[in-house]
C-alpha cells in the first residue's frame, strides 16, 4: 500500500513508514495501511500553517474536497461509456425479450429471447416499465401480443399469473431495452451520464425504498471486502463463461457476451463517490459542511472543533466498516445475476 503525505499522518496511530523519496516538498512513503492508500496534504487540518490547505481559501477547500469524489463518478462515467461502446446504445423507444422462464406463462404463449415486443393489450409498448404495468393491470386475464421476430410479426396470447411470485414473473420473461452500435465513443457519453446519474439518484432513494418496503434489507445491505470479493468472483466467472460459447448454441441462438465485471466496477467507484458527499463528519461531505458557514457567513468554525468531531466520525466509520465486513462471514450476500 503507498502514501503520498506531506508532513505527518492524520487521524489516528501513525503507521511505520519507509520513505522511498522526496519531490517538491511531498514525501513517498511506503506504508501497511489495512484500509488502503490515501493523500495527506500539507497543514490539512491546522489553518496556522503557512501554505497549509487549511490555511487555504474556503474555495479552494472546496474544490480540494470536491475533488475526490467527483473523480468517482467521472470514472463511473468513463465505465459505462466502455461498456456501452461494447454493448451498442439502449434504444429506449423499443421492448426486447432477454430471458423467458421454462414452464411460464410467456414460454406456453411462445415468445422466445430477442423477439421485439410492439404491443400489449392493445397497447403500443415503448418501455419495459410500460410492459410491467401492463402485466400487472391484467393479473389472471388473457393478453394479446405482438411481437417481431425477424421479418415476422406474430400475435400471439398469454396469461399473467397472480399467483408466480415476484422474482418468478407474472409472465416469466425478462424485458428491456435492445442495443444499437455506436457510431463513435463520443456517441455514448450521453448515455453514460444519464445512467451514472440515474445509479447515483437511486443510491440516495435507497433508505427511503427501504423504509416504504419496497426494498427489503436483504437487497440495500452493505457488503465489505468478502462481499465484493465474492461478487467479483461471480461477475468475473459470468463474463467468462458468456464468451465460452460452442461454436453451435444448442439453442440455436448466439448469446450475447456480458459485462457484469465492467458494471460492477461502474457500481463501486459511484457508490464510494456518492457516500463521500455525504454529510457526515470525516467524509468530505461533511468537511464541506465546515467549509459553508465560511463560505456563506465568512465566519470559520473553530480548527479543534471541527478536527475533534472528524475524530469522532472518523472512529464510528471505522466501527461501521468492522461490522459491515464482519456481517460478510456472518450472513454472507446472495448474488444473483440477472
Amino acid at each position: 500500500f503507498f502514501n503520498v503525505e506531506v508532513e505527518e499522518f492524520g487521524i489516528g496511530i501513525p503507521p511505520k513508514a519507509m520513505t522511498l523519496f522526496h519531490w517538491k516538498g511531498t514525501e513517498f512513503t511506503l506504508n501497511w495501511l489495512p484500509l488502503g492508500g490515501f493523500v495527506r496534504p500539507k497543514g490539512e487540518n491546522d489553518p496556522e500553517v503557512p501554505g497549509g490547505l487549511a490555511a487555504a481559501s474556503p474555495w479552494v477547500r472546496l474544490g480540494v474536497l470536491l475533488a475526490g469524489p467527483t473523480m468517482n463518478l467521472v470514472l463511473g462515467v468513463l465505465v459505462y461509456s466502455l461498456i456501452f461502446n461494447q454493448m451498442g446504445l439502449p434504444d429506449f423507444g423499443k421492448v426486447k425479450v432477454y430471458d423467458v422462464s421454462p414452464n411460464s406463462p410467456a414460454s406456453q404463449a411462445g415468445l422466445k429471447v430477442d423477439d421485439i415486443i410492439l404491443s400489449a393489450a392493445g397497447q403500443k409498448v415503448t418501455s419495459d416499465t410500460q410492459i410491467r404495468s401492463i402485466i400487472l393491470d391484467h393479473l389472471d386475464q388473457p393478453i394479446e401480443l405482438t411481437v417481431q421476430r425477424g421479418d415476422q410479426t406474430l400475435t400471439l396470447k398469454a396469461t399473467p399469473l397472480s399467483s408466480r411470485s415476484q422474482q418468478e414473473g407474472a409472465l416469466g420473461f425478462v424485458p428491456g431495452a435492445p442495443f444499437v452500435p455506436a457510431n463513435s465513443w463520443f456517441a455514448t457519453l450521453p448515455y453514460s451520464v444519464n445512467t451514472t446519474y440515474e445509479q447515483a439518484r437511486q443510491i440516495l432513494l435507497l433508505p427511503a425504498q427501504m423504509i416504504r418496503g419496497t426494498l427489503s434489507p436483504q437487497e440495500g445491505r452493505f457488503i465489505g471486502m468478502k462481499g465484493i470479493y465474492d461478487f467479483f468472483q461471480t461477475t468475473v466467472n459470468a463474463d467468462v463463461q458468456s464468451r465460452e460459447q460452442p461454436a453451435t448454441p444448442v439453442s440455436g441462438q448466439q448469446t450475447q457476451p456480458t459485462f457484469f465485471t465492467l458494471s460492477l466496477i461502474a457500481t463501486l467507484t459511484i457508490t464510494l463517490g456518492v457516500f463521500n458527499l455525504l454529510p457526515f463528519p470525516a467524509l468530505d461531505g461533511g468537511r464541506i459542511l465546515f467549509v459553508l458557514p465560511e463560505l456563506l457567513g465568512g465566519k470559520r468554525v473553530p480548527a479543534r472543533f471541527e478536527n475533534a468531531v472528524h475524530a469522532i466520525g472518523f472512529m464510528i466509520l471505522i466501527a461501521f466498516l468492522l461490522y459491515v465486513n464482519f456481517m460478510d462471514f456472518l450472513n454472507p450476500i446472495h448474488i444473483a445475476l440477472p
